[in-house]
C-alpha cells in the first residue's frame, strides 16, 4: 500500500511538471457526466474540437468526472472511451486530472443511463448528474460497489503518463438546488456524515493499488460572504480531512481577489503544492485578469469551470447571483468559448497564453 506522499516527495514531483492551467471539461453536446462518457452519447469529433481551441489557447492540463453508473454496465467500453478521450488529450498536449465520484446532483435525481433530460431553459447546470449519487454514498451495503470501482478504475491507470492526477471525489456532501433556483446549497447531515466515511475510505482504497500519480480531494466549503473570518476558511470536517489526506493541496474558490489572497495563504501552511480545481466567476469578482496572475506568482495550478458555452448552461450565473442582481444577460458566468470558439474575451486566452509560456519557460 503506498503512503501519503511527503512533503518533500510530492514538491520534488511538482518542480518536474512546470506550471499548468486548465479548466474543467464537458462537451457543448453533453449535459452532465453520464451524457459525455455512455456509448450513445460520446461525441469524439466535438472533444477533439473543443480540446483543439483549448491547445490553440495555451492551455495544458484539464480536470473531468467518470460515471459510476455507466462503469457498473459497460465497464470496458467505459475504458475504450477514456482511452480514446486521453488519445485525444495527448494529442493537444492537455494533462488529464480524474475525478472519480462526485456529490453534485443539482438536477435532484439519482444518476440513470440512457437518453439525459434537456436542460431547463435559463438554468444553470440544470442537469447535473451526480456520482455514484446520494442513495448510493447513504448506503454503505453498496460501497463494496464503489470499491471496486475505485479501485478498478486506478488499478487499470495507475502508470498512465497521460493522467497527472486523481481526484477521487468533487464535493463530498454537496447537495446543490441550483436546478430549482430556490438556493445555493443546503445542508444534507445525512449525506455528509456518510459521504466524510466514504471519502476516508477512498484515499484507502486508491492507495492500495499503489497509483504513480498523486492523489487530492478539493476543499470546497467556502460561502461567498467576502467578509468571512480567516479562521473559518475550510474548516469544515470534510475539509479538513481533505486537507489532511491529500497528496496534493487541492481547493475550490468563487470568490473575489482580496479573499482569495486570504485563502492562498491559509493553504500555502500546508507546504504541498497547490490547485485551484474550481474556480471562474465572473459576476462574484472572481475574473481572469485579476486571479490568474495571482495563482501563476503562487504556483497555483488553476482549473476555471467551463470551456465551451453548451447544454451545461453554466455561461448563466448560479441562481443565487440572478436573485442579487439583474445586470447579468451580457456577462458570462463560467466558461470561455462559445460553440463556435471564438472566446468570450479574447484578453483572457491572450494572457492564458502569456502565463503559460512564462510558466514552461521556468520549467526549462
Amino acid at each position: 500500500m503506498r503512503q501519503q506522499w511527503t512533503k518533500e516527495q510530492i514538491n520534488a514531483w511538482y518542480q518536474q511538471q512546470g506550471w499548468m492551467c486548465g479548466f474543467n471539461y464537458l462537451p457543448r453536446t453533453a449535459v452532465n457526466w453520464t451524457d459525455i462518457w455512455q456509448a450513445e452519447t460520446f461525441d469524439a469529433p466535438t472533444i477533439d474540437e473543443e480540446l483543439g481551441w483549448a491547445h490553440e489557447a495555451g492551455y495544458n492540463t484539464l480536470r473531468i468526472n467518470l460515471p459510476f453508473i455507466v462503469w457498473q454496465h459497460d465497464r470496458d467500453g467505459l475504458f475504450q472511451r477514456i482511452n480514446t478521450f486521453l488519445d485525444i488529450a495527448k494529442k493537444h498536449e492537455l494533462r488529464v486530472m480524474l475525478t472519480l465520484m462526485d456529490d453534485c446532483g443539482f438536477s435532484g435525481d439519482e444518476p440513470y443511463l440512457g437518453q439525459q433530460k434537456a436542460p431547463i431553459p435559463g438554468k444553470h447546470n440544470s442537469q447535473a448528474a451526480a456520482s455514484p449519487g446520494r442513495d448510493k454514498v447513504c448506503n454503505p451495503e453498496v460501497w463494496p460497489q464503489i470499491e471496486s470501482y475505485v479501485r478498478d478504475v486506478i488499478r487499470t491507470f495507475r502508470d498512465d503518463p497521460r493522467i497527472i492526477v486523481w481526484d477521487l471525489y468533487n464535493e463530498p456532501g454537496n447537495r446543490g438546488t441550483f436546478a430549482s433556483g430556490v438556493e445555493e446549497v443546503f445542508y444534507d447531515e445525512k449525506l455528509e456524515h456518510f459521504a466524510l466515511e466514504l471519502m476516508t475510505q477512498t484515499f484507502k482504497w486508491a492507495r492500495d493499488e499503489n497509483p504513480s500519480q498523486p492523489l487530492t480531494i478539493g476543499a470546497w466549503h467556502l460561502p461567498l460572504d467576502p467578509d468571512q473570518p480567516d479562521n473559518e476558511i475550510y474548516q469544515h470536517p470534510i475539509d479538513q480531512a481533505a486537507l489532511a489526506l491529500s497528496d496534493i493541496v487541492s481547493f475550490h474558490a468563487y470568490i473575489g481577489t482580496a479573499k482569495m489572497v486570504r485563502v492562498l495563504r491559509y493553504v500555502e501552511q500546508f507546504g504541498r503544492p497547490l490547485m485551484c480545481t474550481e474556480w471562474l466567476a465572473r459576476h462574484v469578482g472572481s475574473t481572469f485578469e485579476e486571479q490568474l496572475p495571482l495563482m501563476h506568482a503562487c504556483n497555483v495550478v488553476p482549473y476555471q469551470w467551463g470551456l465551451v458555452r453548451g447544454k451545461t448552461q453554466t455561461y448563466m450565473p448560479w441562481p443565487v447571483v440572478v436573485q442579487k442582481r439583474e445586470d447579468y444577460a451580457h456577462l458570462w458566468f463560467h466558461d470561455v468559448f462559445d460553440e463556435h470558439g471564438i472566446p468570450f474575451r479574447k484578453a483572457e486566452m491572450d494572457l492564458v497564453a502569456r502565463l503559460c509560456k512564462v510558466g514552461l519557460h521556468h520549467r526549462a
